[in-house]
């Protein structure tokens, strides 16, 4: 009987090996035509020539990297410096997004942690209650966002009607304004995988620290923090990588003055005389940082198991 078994489960790793490539098929083809694919050409276009009249002339070079590093002056005969014009728009992005990731963080944490310990019958009713306003199109939340606090909107209006202001808050095309829209967006992101952590944590090894009299504090730093620490990593990542790109909350909220790098990118693609070997060369700046930063964190996380 033994030997029955051993030959039908060698019988059956066989045959998933052997199904494998055809069950994976599906997957890598979704994947190489919709992520490497147009990845490839961005990094094609991005070595190719402007041509006048908007779209490409297909000269390689490497002109979109050095207008993007390099400033030449208006008519390209000044010796070079370094272009500070673009590289300032990428340190505000950053801020931008280091910010929004901050303030998701200080909102998220709290709400997945209040949600995951609720009665297990009503935590579906509070996780529908934070995902239902973003089955809604985020242009539309934006657009509507912006309706809500300009000069004339109803926050301004109820806090006139309550005395608390004598006149309208200038809040449209402030950088609060494009915090307020990135954590809007993106708060969500932040409390989902903090809520999958939290939920499998063993709340007993809370009631033993406390019979041991560690304070709150002392739990929640050398405990819980540790334990539910990936979630908070996934959390982070989420909503600090989307909000890097983000040329939606900048472009509505923020104005010209809080131009961010996915708006930069936007516009060189957006207009028929627009640069797309500078926009494509923008993007791949762009995914290289972001793929430094994954890989700095991967590497950290492998240190940190290995000790």
């Amino acid at each position: 009987m033994a030997g029955v078994g051993s030959d039908s489960g060698a019988s059956a790793e066989t045959t998933y090996r052997s199904a494998r490539v055809p069950l994976l098929l599906p997957t890598w083809l979704m994947i190489g035509v919709f992520l490497v694919l147009p990845v490839a050409l961005m990094a094609v276009y991005s070595f190719l020539t402007k041509e006048m009249r908007g779209g490409v002339i297909w000269d390689f070079s490497l002109a979109a990297y050095d207008q993007f590093f390099v400033h030449r002056g208006l008519f390209g005969d000044e010796p070079p410096t370094l272009e500070w014009t673009y590289i300032s728009v990428f340190g505000r992005s950053i801020i931008q997004a280091a910010i929004a990731t901050v303030l998701c963080l200080l909102i998220g944490f709290p709400t997945a942690w209040f949600i995951a310990t609720r009665p297990p019958e009503t935590r579906g009713v509070w996780l529908f209650l934070v995902t239902v306003p973003y089955w809604v199109n985020l242009l539309i939340r934006t657009v509507s966002l912006r309706f809500l606090i300009r000069e004339n909107g109803p926050l301004n209006d109820a806090l006139m009607g309550a005395g608390v202001i004598s006149e309208p808050l200038a809040l449209i095309n402030t950088d609060f304004a494009v915090q307020l829209g990135l954590f809007y967006s993106y708060l969500p992101f932040m409390v989902l995988p903090i809520y999958a952590a939290v939920e499998r944590y063993n709340f007993t090894w809370s009631e033993a620290a406390a019979d041991l009299y560690a304070t709150r504090w002392v739990t929640l730093r050398e405990i819980v923090l540790p334990i539910v620490r990936p979630g908070i990593v996934a959390g982070c990542l989420l909503v600090f990588i989307p909000s890097l790109g983000a040329f939606l909350a900048p472009n509505l909220l923020g104005g010209a003055k809080n131009f961010m790098i996915g708006s930069l990118i936007e516009e060189q693609f957006k207009k028929s005389l627009g640069n797309w070997p500078f926009g494509a060369a923008v993007s791949m700046i762009l995914m290289s940082l972001v793929l430094i930063l994954l890989m700095i964190y991967a590497r950290s996380a492998a240190r940190q198991e290995a000790r």
